[in-house]
């Protein structure tokens, strides 16, 4: 089987901002809510049959302690920030396994289930539906990849260091020097994504490259980065801490428990709610046809 684990939280940015709006005869702001639904829907019409979706259940983690600069809920649009919630109720109602986060992050739950799924023999491949450069850390060969679905592009681990210099393991140390400004931290001064990847592309870890500068890679500057990297060295640690996922953030009782059975009783009313009878209707179709396929 491939399983397919959702960054929900990514899917409600990205339909908020390119979908058509649409609001519930109350008129409450939802036209996020359907299209991640909607895209849902359409995964599962694709074949998918295990499906997982992780979100932010609150903006901030545990992580904001660890860094007072790291991503906070100000400035997203209210109106975004108020599908949130709604969300969490109609993918639950559509019958997908839904992670809501609040200690943690989205792609820590990600991460926890790639990790709990790579050893199930049951598991062909563990797709993470995020173009989110944080879970490259988590591919392994080609049996946990990314899968951008915006962009209906893969990513295996040779992907992966093709993109960033890097193979997965070092992502986590390849932000540290680079920062993500996605997330809120700066990175190390003067470092920037070419020679961080040709750094840690010979040296793999932070811990492996020498403090003054003699490396067995070309860069310009090495004695000025290995000294701003020994200025920052607590701050690097701390970068690369806040830039690995944990992988104990949810747990799983196996693959076949994300297997979409078809929409719960309480989606047909979720739907009305939204003003979007036609998703009920599309999911009772596909639960009816998957059970004659199956008969």
């Amino acid at each position: 089987m491939r399983v397919h684990v959702v960054d929900g939280t990514y899917e409600l940015f990205r339909h908020f901002y390119g979908a058509p709006r649409r609001t519930t005869p109350q008129g409450f702001e939802v036209g996020a809510v359907h299209g991640v639904v909607s895209s849902i829907l359409a995964l599962l019409r694709g074949g998918a049959t295990h499906v997982g979706v992780a979100t932010d259940h609150v903006i901030e983690s545990f992580r904001n302690r660890m860094w007072p600069g790291y991503k906070r809920g100000e400035g997203i649009d209210p109106e975004l920030l108020a599908q949130f919630h709604p969300l969490e109720e109609a993918l639950t109602a559509l019958g997908v396994v839904v992670w809501p986060m609040i200690e943690y992050e989205a792609d820590d739950a990600m991460a926890s289930v790639a990790a709990a799924l790579v050893t199930d023999p049951e598991v062909e491949q563990v797709l993470l539906c995020s173009p989110d450069k944080d879970l490259a850390q988590c591919v392994l060969g080609d049996r946990i990849v990314q899968f951008d679905r915006r962009a209906r592009r893969l990513r295996d681990a040779a992907a992966i260091e093709a993109r960033y210099g890097v193979p997965p393991a070092s992502i986590p140390d390849w932000l540290a020097l680079v920062g993500d400004s996605s997330d809120g931290f700066p990175g190390v001064r003067g470092w920037g994504a070419k020679t961080a990847s040709a750094v840690l592309a010979r040296y793999r870890f932070l811990e492996n490259i020498p403090q003054q500068g003699d490396w067995e890679v070309a860069v310009r500057g090495a004695a000025r980065l290995a000294e701003s990297l020994r200025q920052q060295w607590s701050e690097a640690l701390l970068f690369r801490d806040l830039a690995t996922l944990r992988t104990d953030a949810v747990r799983i009782a196996s693959a076949e428990s994300l297997r979409w059975c078809g929409p719960t009783p309480r989606f047909e009313a979720v739907c009305a709610e939204l003003g979007a009878e036609g998703l009920a209707a599309q999911a009772r179709e596909l639960a009816e046809t998957r059970a004659k396929e199956s008969a």
